[in-house]
């Protein structure tokens, strides 16, 4: 029972008190039991009823307390006392470093008043004060009242500031012991929260893990986990517990707004005791869900540098947070960064492996997948219906089994298969039923898992192949059919125009003449039909002789004349003077430039120039036709000069689509190269090369050309 009656201490009672004192604190290490021993003590021997102790940190800020009157011991008292440290007698002592009595409080300004002060309740009247010091360092503040003003005296004053002198040390190595096990115990949470939070990948497994180890942690009544949508910067709740965990999923915030905003924003986690005295706190989330946040502590989820989202908790069972929550909240949100990345780019890895899968065995094609050496690691479900064998089966074969390698372009070992490359050719896939299937091949070099292999992309070709063999077997049965009646009529064309006197006949001569041109232009395509399919086969020109570029660009006008002329068309020429001969076959480029005449104008419109050129290039002669058509795309200037190849826009237009393919392979044959230039809406002008006759190149080195 403390005693109220004023104390006069002895030097000999003294004594005695600080050695009990310094018994008392060295036989204890809790901090809060230290206070409490010095309180009691130094308030028994001043005569106080009542006392209190402030525990400052390293940096001068309150962290703890203890204050008793009478008998009783008042916990939760630290964040009362602030504002007497702030603003009182204990927050003077604590600047200067002085002990300080006060005999009458209402009349010292240091003196914070309270309504208990007043003169005619128990408050406090009189005071006395000291620092308490260990190794220079200021570790709290004492303070002991009594309702009696004048009561202490200047000898309580000496008394006191000896027991904070003694306590200083207790109080400090009782600081450190409490800090020291504050981090234990936070450390323990945080290896806790490690194991089972980073024990999983399952994105949703985690986040619930999460969840349950801050809980447990903090033991507060609601945890809530939010991450940041990039596209729309905003917070999204995806995770919580309690009772209105279903309302709290989905919920967004906008990045700044409420705490949780506020915390993803800045990066910096905070904890508020009583939220209806911060002025960030956003009660929207609390009308949507029915839930009454009284506190709550929020730290950001870090990736890196990057903050992705935050974690919540929100009304500690205790009514306020304790002094290590932002430390535990902090810890458990790294990990949770962590662990949240890990999972969120094993799904996507795990979305990605099935989309692959799906896209591997879904193919419509063939794919086998080999190493460098040629083995088949990999085969999908369509690889094994067109080779007849199991996958199991393939991988124990290699690709050259298949009969699908062409060293010649791939190289020896697939050097040729470099990053980036596509290399593509036509073979025969053997297969296990005994037969051939054509395919075209596609190979490239892929990394999987970083190592680094082949895939082979094997496309069947089977219906092309016999649609064209359809097709040149129909050309043959065309040409073999036209060519025995066609020899016929050109035969009678030319008796009549041998026995019938045309002279007198204009209209007759007309008929004639139509029926000749239109033999003649059968004759072209017959014989245009015959060398594409021997330039196909290889063989080469048969006979090449000198010929006159003016004759065969002459005789190519004469042919196409009068289909110019019904249009209205002027046929335009414009041929260096003089050129070389051409070593060529006279008939087959006449059909060349015949053809692309043709085309030209086909596809000008009527009253249109078409313009035929040619000059000397080198050792070689250029020719050109251009034209006033639609144009050629850029995508089609490459494809028009395969087979049975016609421009997607061309409507209304008819043909085989051999004309340039006929060209293209004539031209080559000769050792020339054929292409268009084009722009959408501005024509297309054909451009072709063919050889200099020998022993001509010399005597027109000095030729300039047509500009």
């Amino acid at each position: 029972m403390v005693q109220a009656n004023r104390v006069h201490p002895t030097t000999e009672a003294t004594l005695e008190l600080l050695y009990n004192i310094s018994r008392e604190l060295t036989s204890a290490l809790d901090l809060h039991m230290v206070l409490r021993r010095v309180l009691f003590l130094s308030m028994q021997n001043v005569g106080a009823i009542s006392g209190s102790i402030i525990v400052l940190d390293s940096n001068g800020k309150p962290i703890d307390s203890a204050i008793i009157t009478g008998d009783v011991v008042h916990d939760q008292t630290t964040q009362q006392l602030r504002i007497t440290y702030e603003q009182g007698l204990a927050g003077w002592v604590a600047q200067h470093r002085q002990a300080v009595l006060v005999a009458d409080t209402s009349q010292d300004e240091r003196w914070l008043i309270r309504p208990d002060d007043a003169p005619e309740r128990r408050g406090a009247k009189s005071a006395v004060s000291a620092p308490l010091m260990a190794r220079e360092e200021l570790v709290g503040v004492i303070t002991l009242v009594h309702p009696q003003p004048g009561f202490f005296q200047p000898e309580h004053l000496s008394l006191v500031q000896s027991i904070a002198d003694q306590a200083g040390i207790a109080v400090l190595n009782a600081r450190l012991y409490d800090e020291s096990q504050r981090r234990a115990r936070v450390m323990a949470a945080l290896a806790s929260s490690a194991a089972a939070i980073t024990g999983s990948l399952d994105l949703k497994e985690v986040l619930q893990r999460i969840l349950e180890q801050t809980s447990q942690a903090l033991m507060v009544d609601t945890v809530s986990l939010a991450l940041i949508d990039p596209k729309r910067q905003e917070l999204v709740f995806e995770a919580s517990t309690g009772k209105y965990s279903e309302k709290v999923v989905g919920i967004r915030l906008k990045i700044g707004q409420g705490i949780a905003g506020w915390v993803a924003q800045h990066g910096e986690g905070t904890v508020v005791n009583d939220v209806s005295q911060d002025e960030r706190f956003f009660r929207g989330v609390d009308l949507l869900t029915g839930f009454r946040t009284r506190a709550i502590a929020c730290a950001p989820i870090c990736w890196g540098n990057e903050v992705i989202g935050i974690l919540e908790a929100l009304n500690p069972y205790g009514r306020v947070f304790d002094e290590d929550a932002l430390d535990v909240l902090n810890g458990i949100a790294s990990l949770a960064g962590t662990a949240i990345r890990h999972a969120q780019l094993f799904e996507a890895l795990q979305a990605a492996h099935q989309r692959y899968r799906e896209l591997f065995e879904d193919s419509i094609d063939a794919i086998f997948i080999t190493d460098w050496d040629g083995r088949i690691v990999e085969a999908n479900h369509q690889a094994a219906q067109v080779t007849g064998l199991s996958a199991e089966t393939l991988r124990g074969q290699t690709i050259y089994g298949l009969s699908l390698v062409d060293e010649n372009l791939l190289g020896k070992g697939f050097a040729n298969l470099q990053p980036g490359r596509t290399i593509s050719y036509e073979t025969n896939l053997q297969t296990s039923f005994g037969h051939t299937m054509p395919a075209h091949v596609y190979a490239r070099k892929v990394n999987i898992e970083g190592e680094a292999y082949i895939q082979w992309i094997v496309h069947d070709i089977t219906e092309r192949k016999n649609l064209e063999t359809l097709r040149n077997d129909l050309i043959s049965m065309i040409y073999h059919d036209l060519r025995s009646p066609l020899a016929n009529v050109v035969s009678s064309l030319d008796v009549l125009a041998n026995i019938l006197s045309l002279d007198d006949e204009p209209a007759l001569k007309s008929l004639l003449s139509i029926a000749i041109r239109s033999t003649e232009r059968i004759q072209r395509l017959t014989n245009s039909l015959l060398d594409l399919r021997r330039l196909e086969a290889g063989q080469p020109i048969s006979n090449p002789q000198p010929q006159s570029v003016q004759d065969i660009i002459t005789d190519s006008i004469d042919a196409v004349q009068a289909s110019a002329i019904s249009k209205h068309q002027v046929i335009e020429t414009k041929v260096a003077e003089p050129l070389p001969p051409v070593l060529v076959d006279g008939e087959m480029i006449r059909r060349v430039l015949i053809n692309l005449l043709e085309n030209a104008i086909k596809y000008t419109p009527q009253g249109s120039r078409i313009v035929l050129g040619a000059q000397p290039e080198g050792e070689m002669v250029q020719f050109w036709v251009q034209d006033r058509g639609p144009g050629i795309p850029a995508t089609e200037q490459e494809r028009i000069f395969d087979k049975f190849t016609r421009l997607r826009n061309a409507e209304g237009q008819h043909g085989f689509g051999l004309g340039l393919a006929y060209c293209r392979l004539a031209v080559e044959a000769h050792g020339g190269r054929i292409w268009v230039e084009s722009q959408p809406n501005q024509g297309a002008c054909f451009r072709f090369t063919l050889p200099v006759a020998p022993n001509e190149q010399q005597n027109h080195e000095s030729q300039t050309p047509l500009e």
